[in-house]
């Protein structure tokens, strides 16, 4: 199987460890497990004494039970039968992709978005058929262009709700019509929902799951409850015959997922609210200091995110991206993601989730080297 270098994947293991000022994280601030603790009001001895005692086994084959019960909280209408745990939600995309896609299936995606989405099916063969998300209509997908490439052949349209990397997000009426057409040619569709809950206002985001008998969630611990290091995600959907095709695929590749991240999953899960209330605050309140920052800082532009904890911000000066983030980081420590590592030249990821001095002091690097720049070239 060949598949094309995943680009944001390489250039974080490349230069994550180094930076001074990390901008291009996209959890949410992350919690270690004292905090995670003293959060929830749990006993951690306790805990951890009773954990000690245990036998480490495979633990449950298909999710411990009370991890499914949190899991279940997030949604409407998904039961913990309806639920298949996975190795991050990385692991959870590629597993619906390994268990449902083979070569010749039409497949939609979107661009700019996480690159499994259209790169992994296209490695299986796959007829990926990509619609261009423009900064123009907001990075919202187009729905005629939905409608024009849902032939009788596709077997699966794949979003990403709130949007990686531009934080855009589709409301409930855009989901529908994109469901619409999914179920007129019996189409899955793939919603990777690792942002959702992360939204600037107080309203109920909708999963696709709870809208479309055939959608498919993806999500994890990573983004939203701030646990990336527990490795721990996936996949939700009300269609039998998926759940019974992930769990048969998953015998060949996963068998189960770790008995420790399962439990202090669903400890966090059980106090969810708690969570959700912590990384909203750190999202509202640091995306209004970004957004600051690119209302002043007169050579840089975006359209503002409506969710989630990326922005995909554009620079005027004439350099390509990887360049710019490179030269940026060696001269400043101020580490973003270039935005060619999702096809978007001449501009910038920036994760606004951060701890909020990492955030101003990163915003105002990022100042100090395009104006170190535009020296530069004024000088050449």
């Amino acid at each position: 199987m060949k598949i094309r270098p995943f680009a944001v994947e390489e250039w974080m293991n490349a230069w994550e460890t180094g930076a001074k000022y990390n901008i291009a994280e996209t959890c949410v601030d992350s919690v270690s497990l004292n905090e995670l603790f003293e959060l929830t009001g749990e006993d951690k001895e306790k805990f951890l004494e009773d954990f000690c005692e245990k036998r480490l086994t495979y633990g449950d084959i298909e999710g411990y039970p009370e991890f499914k019960k949190g899991i279940c909280k997030l949604y409407k209408t998904i039961k913990p039968e309806e639920i298949v745990p996975t190795h991050g939600a990385t692991g959870a995309n590629h597993h619906v992709f390994y268990s449902l896609i083979s070569p010749g299936d039409r497949v939609i995606s979107i661009r700019p978005t996480y690159q499994q989405l259209y790169s992994i099916p296209e490695s299986y063969g796959a007829d990926v058929q990509i619609i261009d998300l423009k900064k123009e209509t907001g990075y919202l997908p187009d729905i005629e262009e939905i409608r024009r490439l849902a032939t009788p052949e596709t077997r699966m349209i794949c979003i990403n709700n709130p949007n990686n990397p531009t934080g855009a997000l589709m409301d409930t009426e855009l989901l529908k019509e994109i469901v619409e057409i999914a179920r007129s040619v019996d189409a899955y569709i793939l919603c990777d929902e690792v942002y959702r809950h992360l939204t600037q206002s107080d309203e109920w985001c909708v999963s696709i799951t709870d809208l479309y008998e055939k959608g498919i969630s993806v999500s994890s611990m990573s983004k939203v409850f701030s646990l990336a290091g527990l490795r721990l995600g996936w996949i939700a959907t009300h269609d039998k015959d998926v759940i019974h095709s992930c769990f048969s695929h998953r015998d060949y590749n996963l068998i189960s997922c770790g008995m420790f991240d399962e439990k202090v999953a669903a400890l966090a899960l059980k106090h969810s609210e708690k969570l959700l209330e912590r990384n909203r605050k750190i999202v509202r309140d640091n995306l209004a200091i970004l957004d600051e920052w690119v209302r002043k800082e007169k050579h840089v532009s975006y359209i503002k995110p409506e969710a989630g904890t990326t922005a995909l911000v554009y620079y005027d000066l004439s350099v390509d991206s990887y360049m710019f983030c490179e030269e940026m980081y060696r001269q400043t420590g101020a580490f973003v993601t270039p935005g060619d590592c999702f096809e978007q030249p001449h501009s910038m990821r920036i994760g606004y989730a951060c701890d909020t001095e990492t955030l101003k002091k990163g915003l105002n690097a990022v100042s100090e080297y395009i104006n170190w720049k535009l020296e530069e070239q004024r000088n050449a």
